[in-house]
């Protein structure tokens, strides 16, 4: 990691960062910071930079818990830009949930935060097409209790947005029962094939050592044989030896 932030212009980035200059100068050195004709150094570049903006991420949202709300929102659309720009959407949409929520509960007070129900499903949207189900499901949800919470008697000029959006919560739903299914059957086929590969280590053992003894009584017993077939060529060379002499 050292050696891919090492550059001038890397150093005056995380510098800028560590400042907190959150702008679009730092957005813009990163943008330029991540251009490069050397394709395994820009990799290494954006996978240091993705590492350090998370570690820089959390001290920050700690530093801006008391701070203003336009100074929070701020700091993180920066994030949610800067992620964007790396191509780190799990922290991308991470932080874009954070801004949501925080708007949110802050809405009681300031009511110019409140956020409505289409932005809701636009993140739903997001969010399921990048494989987070559960957060998509949570801000159907959200989408559908901003409309409860709406003038009841105009709900009907809503019925083509809550169609819209219980049926985008109903595939999030769907999505979510079949990454279970298919995370559970993974794990099964793995725990089967562990247990395949014990079995066939276990047999091979077992196997080993009866071959092992087969095959030292198979050496033994041809050396008998050869013995045998020694001895009882010796013993006809005498007894042909002892004819001859007695002839004689």
């Amino acid at each position: 990691m050292a050696d891919a932030l090492s550059s001038p212009e890397v150093s005056l980035f995380l510098s800028l960062i560590e400042l907190r200059r959150f702008d679009d100068a730092a957005l813009g050195l990163l943008r330029t910071l991540l251009v490069s004709k050397d394709v395994d150094s820009a990799v290494q570049v954006r996978s240091s930079l993705e590492r350090f903006l998370r570690f820089e991420t959390l001290r920050v949202l700690r530093e801006i818990v008391d701070e203003s709300v336009v100074r929070v929102l701020s700091v993180l659309e920066f994030l949610v830009r800067a992620f964007a720009v790396i191509g780190d959407f799990e922290s991308c949409l991470a932080l874009r949930y954070e801004a949501l929520v925080f708007r949110e509960n802050k809405s009681g007070v300031h009511q110019w935060l409140q956020v409505g129900h289409t932005e809701w499903e636009n993140f739903a949207k997001d969010a399921l097409d990048n494989g987070f189900y559960p957060i998509a499901t949570k801000a159907c949800e959200n989408a559908l209790l901003y409309l409860r919470r709406s003038d009841t008697s105009g709900l009907e000029n809503f019925t083509g947005d809550i169609q819209s959006i219980v049926s985008l919560k109903e595939v999030a739903i769907a999505s979510t029962g079949a990454c279970s299914v298919q995370a559970k059957a993974v794990k099964y086929l793995k725990r089967k094939e562990m247990e395949r590969s014990k079995q066939q280590a276990s047999t091979l053992r077992e196997i080993h050592p009866v071959a092992s003894v087969l095959f030292r009584d198979g050496i033994k017993k041809r050396n008998a044989r050869k013995f045998s077939e020694c001895q009882a060529l010796r013993s006809d060379a005498r007894n042909s030896h002892t004819k001859i002499s007695g002839s004689m």
